[in-house]
């Protein structure tokens, strides 16, 4: 006969789903995501104007620390640099929680990915309307700030969104190193009774909630950007417009 713990209970999985521990485990995988992705961008933007930066002293200091950067994180595995910086940073005397360590590997090794991003989002802006605005007396800084940056956050914002849903399933592994996000809570709860495929559906429904939010999300974030991103190649810039020439000849073609 077959025993009361093998049958499948499919009201578990909405139970366990809507349970208080997985609803704080779900917030915990949220915030995990948010917040690496977030850090993951200003590491990655960061990294990506060092290696634009025009000054030649300063040239090959920041290509060079940024290739060693990028050498590190992109050549060891994730679960690596989880493991590494929950268990060496003490011996170095730094002591951060669980959640800390997690948002701390998991940044850095997004910011190492992000950096190729923002750099293609960079080169794509052309380089005439980086000389148009150095014609209107603008300096370096004032050229990203004013002219680049704007339309290069535009181009890069739906790669941005698939890394919203590449972060949310590498948040997994922290349950490595103790953190109670949804992966841990759901093997705790399923060992408890042997309920695995119930407690597993739940957290499995969790992540397909918020991947589904995050692709709407990225959806309606890509239909805003469109024209914009393709402004960038049909229009004239920001300074060639300040200039007063592009727009007359772009007119006639149209």
């Amino acid at each position: 006969m077959e025993s009361q713990t093998a049958l499948v209970r499919p009201e578990l999985i909405l139970e366990y789903a809507v349970s208080d521990r997985f609803i704080e485990a779900a917030g915990m995988t949220l915030m995990l995501t948010i917040l690496s992705v977030i850090l993951g961008i200003v590491v990655g933007l960061v990294i990506a104007i060092m290696q634009e930066t025009r000054t030649p002293y300063l040239r090959g200091v920041f290509r060079g620390s940024s290739v060693v950067y990028l050498w590190l994180f992109r050549g060891t595995p994730v679960l690596f640099q989880l493991i590494f910086v929950f268990n060496v940073l003490p011996v170095f005397g730094i002591r951060l929680s669980g959640f800390a360590c997690a948002v701390l590997a998991l940044s850095l090794n997004e910011g190492a990915y992000m950096s190729e991003i923002m750099r293609s989002g960079l080169q794509a802006v052309g380089k005439g309307q980086r000389m148009a605005g150095r014609a209107l007396g603008m300096r370096d800084w004032q050229v990203m700030r004013y002219i680049v940056l704007p339309q290069a956050l535009k181009i890069v914002i739906p790669p941005i969104g698939n890394q919203f849903i590449g972060m949310l399933k590498l948040s997994a592994l922290v349950s490595v190193i103790a953190v109670e996000e949804l992966l841990l809570v759901a093997n705790q709860t399923a060992s408890a009774n042997f309920r695995y495929l119930e407690a597993l559906g739940a957290a499995g429904l969790w992540y397909l909630l918020f991947t589904t939010i995050f692709m709407a999300f990225q959806a309606r974030i890509e239909h805003w950007a469109g024209p914009q991103r393709r402004s960038v190649k049909g229009q004239a810039g920001f300074a060639q417009r300040l200039l007063g020439f592009g727009t007359g000849r772009q007119q006639q073609l149209r």
